[in-house]
């Protein structure tokens, strides 16, 4: 008889941490590796992800298609062992929280999105980060600590990377709308050193852009996605992070959803887990 090795149960802790500069709280799900309660001598690197609602479940999923994270945790055993930490955006408020520099709404003068993205990052890395380094066996330093997000998610987890780079070692950057705020962001990244040892994964298809973004935008969306994932590239490159630590992965005819991202997550988790 054939036996589908996929086929197990993945135990989720479900938890509800208070936001300091809302007072309100805020659910976030951790998914822990096969064996956990069982190997209990064993401790695991962590990958924090933004948009929480989409990584686990196609029901809750914004677009009806999640991340799949438990079908590809599940399906290549040749991924390290992790402990997958999904925290929820705050919906309306989201386009606020990731993005740590304001930008504007094309043809509204006066009303401005952003500019929360810092508050946002110290809520993670102050509240979010003690919390499942206490409460689960993790490995809490920096190699081991990973973080995924993508559209706005990757324009958080791009600036994270920076602010945080003594504390995160590992970043996945999908269809990043980085060009919100791209010469704020220039101007950021080209000040600091970088760390020469940050593994970053950076993934862009050619067929980005969804509504929202034309309200934000003239001219070729499109262009704008593949250019800011070019940008960074460089960037880190010029910033002196080494060339066998990044990824660049450019998809023909992939558009901005969770299906072209769940389809990258696998060479994502692998990539940044070489040197676990």
């Amino acid at each position: 008889m054939l036996v589908n090795k996929s086929y197990f149960y993945l135990d989720m802790k479900t938890h509800e941490l208070q936001v300091p500069y809302t007072h309100q709280m805020r659910r976030v799900r951790v998914l822990l590796p096969k064996n956990y309660e069982e190997d209990t001598d064993i401790s695991y690197p962590v990958v924090y992800f933004h948009d929480g609602q989409n990584v686990l479940y196609s029901k809750e999923s914004f677009s009806g298609h999640s991340w799949k994270t438990i079908p590809t945790i599940k399906r290549n055993p040749d991924i390290p062992k992790m402990i997958i930490v999904a925290i929820d955006n705050d919906g309306l408020e989201r386009m606020h929280e990731y993005a740590a520099w304001k930008y504007s709404e094309m043809g509204i003068p006066g009303i401005q999105f952003g500019g929360k993205g810092t508050l946002y990052a110290e809520f993670v890395m102050d509240v979010v980060k003690p919390f499942i380094d206490k409460e689960y066996r993790t490995k809490p330093d920096k190699a081991h600590t990973a973080m995924v997000g993508s559209s706005l998610g990757g324009n958080i987890t791009q600036f994270m990377g920076l602010v945080y780079q003594d504390q995160i070692g590992c970043l996945g950057v999908f269809s990043s709308a980085n060009w919100l705020h791209q010469e704020a962001f220039n101007r950021y990244i080209e000040r600091q050193p970088l760390d020469p040892d940050q593994r970053v994964y950076i993934y862009v298809g050619t067929e980005e852009a969804d509504d929202t973004d034309k309200t934000l935008m003239a001219g070729n969306i499109k262009q704008a996605y593949l250019d800011s994932s070019l940008s960074y590239y460089r960037q880190l490159i010029a910033g002196g992070v080494a060339l066998e630590n990044l990824t660049l992965e450019i998809t023909s005819g992939a558009l901005h959803n969770e299906e072209a991202w769940a389809a990258h997550l696998p060479a994502c988790l692998r990539f940044l887990s070489e040197k676990w």
